[in-house]
């Protein structure tokens, strides 16, 4: 951001009529914007080559022409004309030498092409929005004036990956209310192959309502044994103990989180569970079918569901024999949510937290239909998951009411 003006209406005036006077006496013409970026890229271009050589100074110790101070058998060897890439345009600077090479400049360093703190972070905040290469190149070009080859944004983006892995294994908060897991599927080559690749993605709810990607993961195809990988590396990174954890029907999962965390509390995604055991039913039973099973999920307590359930058997069972039975097998960890009151079940009963990111993170990345490396994925991920949270700034509007709830609940767990 830069920074304000302070100056007073007269003193503007005044700094203005001498800038006039200077430009008149040194027969310069600004009578367009294309005039006023042209002489606004000098005066960057003289700053930078002022602060080259005072720092040339600086490393010889002694300034230019006062051989009596000079205590080096190194000297100044002419300049090197450069080239810089900026926001206002192509610009020619001379960066001075040293006889011996050992001159290291730091306000434009030896393989600094661009002055572009300002055009990398153009082409970050726009690789993070979805946009394509192609897209991006045009852009840059329209706006700026520079051509950017693929190889110049993947040699920008790539600067994240190693931002990205030590996000990836940052010390987390010790304990976190809820954890909701998922897993979003992309296409990625592999190989000459194009492979479906599963990225995994922890979301948190700390103690204090506010929620945190606590991290994500490119692997195979979603599996139980991976995401047990997943819940070790949490409890390596400092999370001791999840009081409810939310997740998908995946087989084998509840006995990885037990794994790990016994005394968590694991809440299946109701949601999914909905999909999974009615995607087989007909069109013309699907309405009064659903309106049936909500009589299980949406009922006041676990024993009114049980009985709701009972009753949807004796109905559909005949016809669809593989519903009930799939609820009953699976009811210990569906019926979760029945314990809590309703602002905690509302929290709880489906991984809409979770999905609502995976849904933006789709968004993001539809302009690419397959990616061409798992690190590429991985920082256009991360790039758009930085956008998107960015935006949370809160917690729920209810947190003081469920924090109260968990208190009691958990009361052993949960430290004063």
């Amino acid at each position: 951001m830069g920074k304000k003006d302070t100056r007073t209406p007269q003193q503007r005036k005044a700094d203005r009529k001498r800038l006039s006077e200077i430009l008149e006496q040194a027969g310069l013409q600004c009578n367009s914007v294309e005039d006023v970026q042209e002489l606004f890229k000098d005066m960057v271009a003289m700053t930078l080559e002022g602060g080259l050589e005072g720092e040339l100074d600086e490393e010889l110790g002694y300034t230019k022409y006062d051989y009596r101070n000079k205590n080096t058998d190194n000297s100044r060897n002419g300049h090197t004309e450069k080239t810089l890439k900026s926001s206002l345009g192509e610009m020619e600077i001379s960066v001075p030498r040293d006889r011996k090479g050992e001159f290291e400049p730091q306000l434009v360093k030896k393989n600094q092409t661009s002055l572009s703190g300002d055009i990398e972070e153009k082409i970050l905040s726009m690789y993070a929005k979805g946009m394509s290469t192609a897209d991006i190149e045009a852009h840059i070009r329209d706006i700026y004036g520079l051509s950017v080859s693929d190889s110049t944004i993947s040699r920008v983006t790539d600067k994240i990956l190693p931002i990205v892995r030590e996000w990836q294994q940052r010390p987390l908060e010790s304990l976190y209310a809820v954890v909701f897991m998922d897993a979003v599927h992309f296409h990625v080559r592999s190989e000459g192959q194009i492979v479906k690749k599963a990225v995994y993605i922890a979301l948190g709810v700390a103690m204090d309502g506010k929620r945190d990607v606590l991290g994500m993961w490119v692997g195979e195809n979603e599996s139980a044994k991976f995401w047990l990988g997943i819940l070790n590396s949490l409890k390596n990174r400092g999370v001791e103990d999840i009081l409810i954890t939310c997740v998908d029907g995946l087989t084998g999962f509840p006995q990885a989180i037990e794994a790990i965390y016994p005394k968590t509390e694991i809440q299946q995604c109701i949601i999914h569970q909905i999909r999974n055991t009615t995607k087989f039913v007909s069109y013309k039973d699907i309405k009064e079918l659903m309106k049936d099973l909500k009589q299980v999920y949406a009922a006041v307590d676990e024993p009114a569901a049980l009985a709701a359930l009972e009753d949807f058997g004796g109905k559909w069972d005949r016809k669809y024999p593989k519903i009930a039975a799939s609820w009953r097998d699976r009811w210990a960890n569906l019926s979760t949510y029945f314990k809590y009151p309703s602002e905690v079940r509302k929290l709880i009963y489906t991984t809409n937290a979770i999905e609502n990111f995976n849904r933006q993170l789709r968004k993001v990345t539809k302009s690419k239909s397959v990616f061409p490396t798992d690190d590429a994925l991985l920082k256009m991920l991360y790039l758009a998951m930085m956008d998107i949270t960015k935006k949370w700034t809160g917690r729920r509007q209810d947190w003081g009411l469920i924090h109260s709830q968990l208190e009691i609940f958990f009361a052993d767990r949960i430290p004063e």
